[in-house]
Parts: structure tokens; sequence; C-alpha cells
């Protein structure tokens, strides 16, 4: 049987993890060893930037809605209780949406969250 060299997939993997490094400073776009760490390293801070952008998000939409219920003499958990005990089944970026765009729409809401409180 023939002899298989990998010369060619080592090659392509390493062009992979190159590209990926493209832009880094120095050594780290430029020699294998350090772009690998540095690619490595960076998955890590992407994967968990990942995660924070969606609880940046949840954190966004409460203050928009916590801002959106204050002139209405609710607060926000106050607000979010009613909701629950109102039936409606919204998540808080449509509500947060709703506040603000549709200001009617969402006073009309407030109101109906008030009543079932």
């Amino acid at each position: 049987m023939a002899r298989v060299k990998g010369a060619m997939m080592t090659r392509k993997r390493r062009n992979a993890t190159l590209k990926l490094a493209k832009g880094y400073w120095g050594s780290k776009s430029r020699h294998f060893k350090m772009a690998k760490q540095a690619v490595m390293k960076s998955g890590n801070y992407a994967y968990v930037g990942r995660k924070l952008k969606k609880r940046d998000y949840r954190r966004l939409w409460i203050t928009r809605l916590s801002a959106a219920v204050k002139p209405f003499g609710l607060n926000y958990s106050t607000f979010m209780n009613g909701v629950k005990k109102a039936g409606i089944e919204m998540n808080r970026k449509s509500l947060s949406e709703m506040a603000i765009q549709d200001a009617a729409a969402f006073a009309a809401l407030v109101e109906k969250v008030k009543a079932a409180l």
C-alpha cells in the first residue's frame, strides 16, 4: 500500500488558523504556534461574549420597561406580575418595543395589567 503524506492537510489546517489570526499584532498573525493560542483564546472570548450579549439585551429591555411603566404608577416587578396574571404572553423584548413604538397600545396594555392586579 502506498504511503500517505500529510503535508497538504497540515498546511491547509495551519493556513486556516493563520487566516483566523489575520489582523492580530506581531507574531500572533504570522507564527502558527502563537496564532493557534491567540485564536483559541479569542474563540473563548467570543463564546462568552455571545452569552453576555443575551444578558445585556435582557437588562436593556427590563430598564426600558421600568422607565415606561413608571408614569403609570407601577414599577417593573409589579408590572410583570400583572402581565402574568392578565394572561398576556408577550416577552420583554416585544413589550419594550411596544413601549417605544406604540405608546397608545402600551398604555392600553398597562390599564389591562392594572385591572388584573
